[in-house]
């Protein structure tokens, strides 16, 4: 962990209200290194994508989106783009209501307000003043943040880990498991189940979680549909379209008004 990351680990972490915020930017390309907080952090980017990494777990978090991770788990965080990050810190005592693992979250529109709100208050404030009260909504909100389907698991098993690697560099790829399986040598069920064993989803199912998460990275930088689609290996923009609302419920064009 460099210096200035742990100077603000330390910093968040010893703060002893139950509840703080902190507001900080990072460049383009930035790359915050593995660490972990003694408290629940809600990490909020108002401007930019995170791409997330805990554990075998990775989350592509698009603005005005979030992810909610719990006291002493392990995380990194790559910047596309620039990178606006607000960030809410709770005392896991304090809050026992509070998930305990580790999800991508909408951010209400109330909820985002009070975080930049907050951000400015310093100190010890009255329990009774207007700081406190947005402190407390604060809390009242996070525990109804919704669970976003931004999550794609990382494999173990070596051979499906060359899979998905080979993924990653061409998600346009589009050979089927009779393909792996041949230059494998292994039976394409058995394929089928270690894809299932190891990431909770069919082989398919991956494949087309990656290739979205992809997209939401592609289109916050600007690529055009038509070119995100094509890159990717759907058939035409309007595939691509339809297959992106049924995951997001809403199309890319709209998906991050």
């Amino acid at each position: 962990m460099d210096k200035s990351l742990e100077e603000f680990v330390l910093a968040m972490d010893e703060v002893d209200w139950p509840v703080c915020t902190s507001a900080t930017d990072y460049p383009e390309n930035w790359f915050i290194k593995p660490h972990s907080h003694i408290k629940h952090q809600l990490i909020y980017a108002i401007e930019g994508v995170m791409v997330v990494h805990s554990g075998l777990n990775q989350w592509t978090v698009p603005p005005s989106r979030g992810i909610w991770m719990p006291s002493g788990h392990v995380h990194s965080i790559r910047c596309v783009g620039a990178l606006k990050m607000r960030s809410v810190f709770v005392r896991q005592e304090c809050f026992p209501q509070l998930p305990d693992e580790t999800r991508a979250v909408s951010i209400s529109a109330l909820l985002s307000e009070l975080i930049k709100t907050s951000v400015s208050i310093a100190g010890p404030v009255d329990e009774d003043s207007r700081e406190a009260r947005i402190m407390r909504l604060i809390v009242d909100e996070l525990t109804l943040l919704p669970t976003l389907p931004l999550h794609l698991p990382q494999p173990v098993d070596q051979r499906i880990q060359a899979i998905c690697d080979a993924l990653r560099q061409d998600l346009g790829d589009s050979s089927t498991l009779s393909d792996w399986s041949a230059r494998l040598g292994l039976d394409a069920k058995t394929i089928q189940r270690l894809f299932h064993k190891e990431t909770g989803m069919t082989f398919g199912q991956w494949r087309q979680q990656a290739r979205l998460l992809s997209a939401l990275e592609r289109i916050a930088q600007g690529e055009k549909i038509i070119d995100v689609a094509g890159v990717l290996g759907y058939d035409s923009p309007s595939a691509f379209s339809t297959m992106f609302k049924r995951q997001f419920g809403t199309t890319p064009s709209h998906f991050f008004k």
